[in-house]
């Protein structure tokens, strides 16, 4: 069980890692127009970095879940699997943010990097009360 959580959590760190680059203004050939000319990309484009920041390692703890044994590193896993994946939905809801009035990033990336998010929490929960099971 513990190997298919982990490749479940593989593969939603995957999603969160790559489409953030495909679903931001930025890809869309948008960005900020200073006034002395200069462009700068949209928040967007660094919450869809950040995500980064929060997919690498949530792919790590994939990786070592499906060779974790002991149930140690099974409850440490899962709840590193559990932060990362707040981070995952806060990122683009409250600490960095996206753009607004409809924009690619607000109708597309947002609302998948919250279900990716809440689906890491679930997962790693699921690892949790696998561990908890198999202490009874």
């Amino acid at each position: 069980m513990n190997k298919i959580l982990g490749i479940i959590l593989i593969i939603l760190a995957l999603a969160i890692i790559i489409v953030p680059a495909f679903t931001d203004c930025q890809s869309q050939g948008k960005s900020i127009t200073l006034t002395n000319g200069k462009t700068i990309p949209m928040k967007c484009h660094w919450s869809g970095v950040a995500e980064i920041v929060a997919g690498v390692p949530l792919a790590l703890v994939g990786i070592l879940l499906c060779f974790t044994r002991k149930k140690l590193g099974l409850l440490i896993l899962s709840i590193l699997g559990v932060v990362l994946g707040i981070f995952v939905i806060l990122i683009p809801t409250s600490m960095i943010g996206v753009c607004t009035s409809g924009m690619i990033c607000e109708t597309v990336m947002k609302p998948f990097l919250t279900i990716a998010g809440g689906l890491a929490i679930i997962v790693s929960l699921c690892g949790f009360l696998l561990m908890r099971r198999a202490e009874s």
